[in-house]
């Protein structure tokens, strides 16, 4: 994995059952920039890192799941 330039946090939230998101922009070495959802559990740590192609194809997702609620 290549290293990383920065990393800027955007958003942290606190969600059910005792977990936390943090939503955070990485970009790497060449400018290659990538949003990374890092959810915590406890000790675990799950990390999910998204093209801005993937990001929004999610956010899509998301918003027509949140329309529907």
């Amino acid at each position: 994995m290549s290293a990383h330039e920065s990393v800027t946090e955007i958003a942290e939230i606190e969600a059910p059952w005792n977990k936390q998101v943090k939503v955070e922009e990485v970009v790497y070495e060449g400018g290659f920039p990538m949003v990374r959802l890092r959810i915590r559990e406890r000790k675990r740590f799950t990390d999910l890192e998204l093209d801005a192609d993937t990001a929004r194809t999610l956010v899509e997702s998301l918003q027509s799941w949140l329309a529907k609620a």
